[in-house]
């Protein structure tokens, strides 16, 4: 084990003593592959026997953003059927003449298309689907477009939309066809789980509603309300999975998303707007512009970070939202697991 693997092995299992987080895997990674990874913890605590897996599947929340927003929106603008900078009023006939008309693809990926920052989508617009869609496609924006950066789970639910109407398939169905079948990546879909895999999957929250911990089925209530399947979140997977993904990234194979969306999508694009932002993905908190890392988080405790300059990627899956809320004590740990998986010779 090197140094920087005992770091974070450290790391890691401090969250666990502390009760950050029940348990954690992690893998770190180039182009060629999985270099490191690990397990610490427990699945569940109420299951002492049961350890963490590095098969664990999690609930990987707004890593949907990216799994499967982001990358088939990549595919979808390679293949010429997008142009993220054209009104979405111009060929989108569901949002012509509504305020939507006037934002683009480009400012809803740097999270700059001035709309609601909340979702609400049951109190504002009820439970049926369609409903929700209507509602959401028609919502007057709370600022003018490009005025500034606002992160809101808005923007990747009419993202998915979006790619719905482009592409006339539900979103699941194109991230499997379109990016997770031809990286390989078996293991990843969205919920709710088969009741096998969902045996296996890391808990997350309490429910009041089942008295158990959620387990297999998707912690935003919004996926939840919209049957488990949105841009928001929704996606489960595992580590290795993962891995392949932010390969791809690094070094952009046949099939699915390819370099130039890459590239283009690791690059700011807010200009002196901060926090800054490049397609989806962010600069990683802590770092430099130099060091060319980049990032994307997860609400229930997951993380991926790629650097396309280091030829490296990281992982961290774990399931914090099992003992609460706060976000302070797993932004310690995802920041410390970001220097020491950098860090590596």
């Amino acid at each position: 084990m090197t140094q920087a693997d005992r770091r974070i092995e450290d790391l890691l299992r401090s969250g666990v003593r502390q009760r950050v987080h029940p348990g954690a895997v992690w893998a770190v990674g180039d182009a060629d592959g999985t270099r490191d990874s690990g397990a610490v913890g427990l699945l569940d605590p109420g299951r002492p026997g049961d350890p963490m897996r590095l098969d664990t599947p999690f609930d990987l929340a707004s890593l949907t953003k990216i799994l499967a927003v982001w990358s088939v929106i990549g595919t979808l603008v390679e293949a010429g059927k997008l142009e993220t900078r054209m009104p979405l009023g111009s060929f989108w006939p569901e949002v012509a003449g509504h305020p939507l008309a006037a934002v683009t693809a480009h400012q809803l990926l740097t999270h700059t298309a001035g709309l609601p920052l909340r979702a609400n989508l049951r109190k504002l617009y009820g439970s049926d689907p369609q409903d929700v869609r209507d509602g959401v496609l028609h919502e007057a924006p709370r600022r003018p477009p490009g005025e500034a950066v606002e992160y809101t789970d808005r923007a990747a639910l009419v993202l998915g939309y979006l790619a719905e109407h482009l592409a006339d398939r539900p979103l699941d169905r194109l991230a499997t066809e379109r990016v997770w079948s031809p990286l390989g990546m078996t293991c990843t879909r969205f919920g709710p789980l088969p009741a096998d895999t969902a045996a296996r999957c890391a808990p997350t929250e309490y429910d009041d509603t089942t008295g158990a911990h959620l387990r297999g089925t998707v912690h935003d209530f919004s996926a939840r309300l919209l049957g488990g399947v949105c841009g928001i979140s929704g996606v489960f997977s595992v580590a290795d999975d993962l891995a392949r993904f932010l390969r791809h990234l690094l070094s952009p194979a046949e099939g699915s998303f390819g370099p130039t969306w890459v590239k283009d999508s690791l690059r700011l694009h807010t200009g002196e707007l901060t926090p800054a932002r490049g397609l989806f993905w962010h600069p990683a908190p802590g770092t430099t512009p130099g060091e060319d890392i980049w990032t994307h988080y997860g609400f229930t405790g997951t993380g991926m970070w790629v650097s396309p300059k280091q030829g490296r990627w990281a992982v961290l899956l774990t399931n914090k939202l099992y003992y609460g809320r706060d976000r302070a004590p797993i932004t310690v740990i995802r920041d410390g697991f970001r220097a020491a998986a950098f860090a590596r010779p």
